[in-house]
């Protein structure tokens, strides 16, 4: 939790501009979203001594004025904006305008106990190559699925093509965006080890390596509920009911579910007789195609942990 004497900053993210409000003192400043607004902020941020800052992440706007708070040594909370409506709730703030957001937001950021380290500044082009190639494999989804809806001749001919030159296109991006990986000798040496669990591919690994830099850092527990492969409880009193993931960070979820499905019954002989127990104990399917992904995680959060290449050890318990 911030200092009571230390103003915080709440920054609300538009497309054009930036409001500005601190905590607990009154004050507030709008700027344009752009280098003449940073260098409008980043003055007016230091006089006030702030050196905690929280905003909500906003479809990308808020990347310029992130990049340089980290670059002067501030503390950033990216908040979701979940949380910050869920701090409304509980405050009971009912009116909404950029202004009283960027207060809500400076107050949410000054009740945090803590704030996770600022990201490896290396790893965000990276995701943003990253997230090409996810859409290009979007297009191609599409694309393939529209095949079972034509029959006319040069339409379905047009289709293929297409969809060649998207398969082209996806395999040339995943090599450059390895080759990118490959020059900073930390991240390749983490490839490698992630690539070494069995049924972990290429495209996987660049997704962990990428977007689970905590890997290796956290607990099995802790790294499952961060990629949001956690189950959560739903009890009270006498109800039991069925526990379900939720939250965490989608992209790395999809990509080891991905993974998960060929390796829960060809490759991995440890997945393979987790997910046979998990059936006959009454699991359906996808509970127990999630299971193996969560396993899948633990593999690799022990491989980065230990600093060693997997070993083909016992069946997962």
């Amino acid at each position: 939790m911030s200092d009571g004497n230390t103003n915080t900053a709440g920054i609300d993210i538009g497309k054009a501009y930036l409001d500005v409000a601190l905590y607990p003192a009154n004050e507030e400043i709008r700027v344009t979203n752009s280098a003449k607004g940073y260098r409008e902020l980043i003055p007016w941020l230091q006089e006030r001594a702030v050196t905690r800052v929280g905003m909500e992440a906003s479809g990308g706007y808020e990347k310029g004025v992130l990049a340089i708070l980290h670059a002067m040594q501030m503390e950033v909370a990216l908040l979701q904006p979940r949380q910050v409506r869920a701090f409304a709730i509980y405050r009971l703030r009912r009116a909404k305008n950029d202004r009283l957001d960027a207060k809500l937001i400076a107050h949410c950021t000054a009740e945090l106990d803590e704030i996770r380290p600022a990201p490896d500044p290396r790893l965000a082009p990276l995701a943003e190559h990253l997230r090409l190639i996810e859409q290009i494999e979007a297009d191609l989804a599409r694309q393939k699925t529209r095949m079972e809806a034509y029959h006319e001749k040069p339409l379905l001919r047009w289709l293929k093509a297409e969809i060649a030159r998207l398969e082209r296109r996806q395999k040339a991006e995943l090599l450059l965006l390895g080759k990118k990986i490959a020059e900073q000798e930390d991240l390749r040496h983490r490839l490698t080890l992630i690539e070494s669990v069995v049924e972990i591919g290429r495209r996987t690994a660049l997704t962990l390596v990428i977007l689970m830099p905590e890997l290796g850092t956290l607990t099995r527990a802790q790294i499952a509920s961060l990629a949001g492969l956690a189950p959560f409880d739903r009890e009270s009193g006498q109800h039991r009911g069925q526990r379900h993931i939720a939250g965490g960070r989608g992209r790395v979820r999809r990509a080891l579910y991905a993974a998960a499905f060929p390796a829960s019954y060809r490759w991995n002989a440890s997945l393979v007789a987790f997910y046979k127990r998990l059936r006959a104990n009454g699991k359906v399917h996808k509970q127990a195609l999630v299971a193996c992904a969560r396993k899948l995680l633990t593999f690799v959060n022990a491989v980065m942990a230990r600093g060693s290449q997997w070993q083909n050890e016992a069946p997962a318990r």
